[in-house]
């Protein structure tokens, strides 16, 4: 028998909630040294909240938002890893010109 947790629905996160997860991958984002790492999980993290916009359904919003919560996690541990193999050389996006 499943206990009483386990088959209790996730609820919906709230608005705030949301935007807060977006703001949490977009501050991860800004830790990675490496230009083309960085902006995609910018743009990967704003391209899945676009998509998810038009969901209602409550246990699609609570699915999406797990999903969002374990990308997050994902890439605070990638970031981690990346800062430790960090390259010397900055990307021909990141030289200011003189």
């Amino acid at each position: 028998m499943a206990s009483a947790a386990a088959t209790a629905m996730a609820a919906p996160p709230t608005r705030a909630e949301a935007l807060s997860l977006l703001r949490s991958l977009l501050r991860t984002a800004s830790k990675f040294n490496d230009y083309n790492v960085r902006e995609y999980i910018k743009r990967r993290s704003l391209d899945a909240f676009r998509e998810n916009k038009s969901l209602s359904d409550p246990s699609s919003l609570a699915s999406a938002f797990s999903d969002g919560k374990a990308q997050l996690e994902v890439a605070k541990r990638q970031a981690v890893v990346y800062s430790l193999y960090a390259p010397k050389v900055k990307s021909i996006m990141e030289i200011k010109k003189l």
